[in-house]
């Protein structure tokens, strides 16, 4: 199991609708953390706010800041989108502004508590919406210790143009802190340039291409039925195919003994 980090490039078409569209369609167990300072939008849109009280990052951070509880409180800080089957869970994001100031400086920490979630029983994937990068306190360390960054754009030339100083700002940060090269993608919505082209152009290979869907947008930010023969779950669901066996190309690089050299290619 592992992270997989979603940033967007700009504030539409909305990585949160992307990232939800994935929890509620890939077969993985996964928990959806929304890890975007400027805040969450699944709580009081798809889910309407209807909670039996606070709870989300903001609570964990917190906590974790005045007596160390992340560990204890995490679980009952999660909504059960697929309840009760717990295959499909939320961390909300932050609600206030103000609890922005105490889960900024807990990027690492979280960062290292979604990567052992893998070694748990049972194991979860961490799907983080890290939102857009240009904000104040951005979850750097949560993309740096992701095993796949998708930057989710738009096929349009206005949203290409901001894609491609996304990913150079990406790419900057990844050198500083040596991250190894090949965890990220891009994830195109709608139409526009072909994904070839594109992929060229910005030097990023193009994961996949998610259909313009409007009315199941809708639905995942402001609430409804989601239904799963809809085209956008119908394509989240197949994203699930490449991004796994980009996971599993990744696990293998990092267990291949280093005094064995590089397999040779097949």
């Amino acid at each position: 199991m592992a992270i997989i980090a979603l940033v967007s490039a700009k504030g539409s078409p909305g990585v949160t609708t992307t990232a939800l569209a994935c929890t509620l369609s890939w077969h993985r167990r996964l928990v959806l953390a929304e890890c975007d300072p400027a805040g969450g939008s699944v709580l009081a849109g798809y889910l309407g706010g209807a909670l039996d009280g606070p709870r989300g990052i903001g609570e964990l951070a917190v906590g974790e800041l005045r007596d160390g509880s992340l560990e204890r409180t995490f679980w009952s800080q999660l909504v059960d989108l697929d309840a009760p089957h717990r295959d499909r869970l939320l961390l909300p994001g932050v609600v206030d502004p103000a609890q922005a100031g105490s889960v900024i400086p807990l990027w690492q920490r979280f960062a290292d508590f979604f990567t052992a979630l893998e070694h748990g029983d049972p194991p979860y994937d961490v799907l983080v919406d890290c939102g857009r990068l240009p904000v104040v306190g951005p979850p750097w360390p949560l993309l740096r210790a992701a095993s796949v960054v998708l930057v989710v754009s738009r096929a349009r030339l206005p949203d290409l143009s901001v894609a491609r100083a996304t990913i150079r700002a990406i790419h900057r940060d990844f050198a500083e802190h040596r991250v190894p090269p090949g965890t990220m993608r891009l994830l195109l919505v709608g139409g526009g340039h072909g994904k070839a082209e594109i992929s060229k152009a910005l030097g990023v290979p193009v994961i996949a291409r998610l259909p313009y869907d409007p009315r199941t947008a809708e639905v995942l930010s402001l609430g409804g039925t989601v239904r799963a023969g809809r085209p956008l779950l119908r394509a989240a669901r197949g994203l699930e195919v490449p991004v796994g066996a980009l996971l599993e190309q990744r696990r293998a690089r990092l267990a291949w003994p280093v005094s064995q050299g590089v397999p040779d290619a097949v």
